[in-house]
């Protein structure tokens, strides 16, 4: 019994290196489909090299321009049977760099350690915010429930919301609510106040609050869409990234 133990063991032991070869032979573009990437969203118009180091160019999740970087495939992620794709872009004009890393497994998958600083698109149509800032951002979800969450969000606005302008935008922190992704932010004045709230399978809702008792700003605000209820004006966005 015990010669036949050890007869396994280069045989279990060449087989993993036969599996790491194999692995490291591939070309990035491949692994991004292989792990699901691009049904989740992830589009880039070119990706060159191997799964160890690569560059993709013009990389969009839905309406979220990324940009170029690199990406890398982490060995230590494999061993504890998941995926994790590590990418680094340029420094942008303004605003921190693109780092952090995308996970994938059985179970789930997730967002690790994402600072960035994004162009929104129409990611959050009708409102107007037109950036996105992430500092150590992180979010998981298992089995299509949301199973950790942190980091800080920013969200720039370009105009204003029901006759109301928020030139420093609004900030918070992620977190779980349930089985949602929740990212609870506010202005500067807390008079504004937004929850956004994202399931596993990409709906979301965004709430708007605003608390005002100025009659203009009330009228302004009914005539953008807003409804009155206990704690100010809320407005209401359903989605799917």
């Amino acid at each position: 019994m015990i010669g036949a133990g050890v007869l396994k063991r280069p045989r279990m032991v060449l087989a993993a290196m036969l599996v790491v070869a194999l692995v490291a032979t591939l070309p990035m573009r491949f692994m991004l489909g292989l792990i699901g990437l691009g049904e989740a969203g992830l589009s880039a118009r070119s990706a060159m090299g191997p799964v160890w180091f690569a560059t993709l160019r013009e990389v969009h999740f839905d309406d979220l321009d990324l940009g170029d970087m690199h990406a890398f495939l982490s060995p230590g992620a494999l061993l504890l049977g998941a995926a994790r794709i590590d990418v680094a872009g340029p420094p942008p004009l303004a605003g921190p760099a693109l780092r952090g890393g995308v996970r994938v497994s059985g179970a789930g998958f997730g967002v690790d350690d994402v600072t960035a600083s994004l162009a929104a698109g129409r990611l959050f149509a009708p409102l107007p915010v037109t950036k996105v800032e992430l500092e150590t951002f992180s979010a998981s979800f298992a089995r299509g429930a949301c199973a950790a969450a942190d980091g800080r969000v920013k969200l720039a606005l370009g105009g204003a919301i029901g006759g109301v302008t928020l030139a420093q935008g609004l900030s918070g922190t992620a977190r779980c609510e349930g089985s949602a992704l929740l990212i609870a932010l506010a202005s500067a004045s807390g008079n504004e106040r937004l929850r956004m709230t994202i399931k596993g399978d990409g709906r979301y809702r965004s709430e708007l609050l605003v608390a005002t008792s100025d009659p203009a700003s009330i009228a302004t605000l009914t005539a953008s869409g807003f409804q009155n209820d206990n704690d100010g004006y809320r407005l209401s966005v359903d989605g799917r990234l």
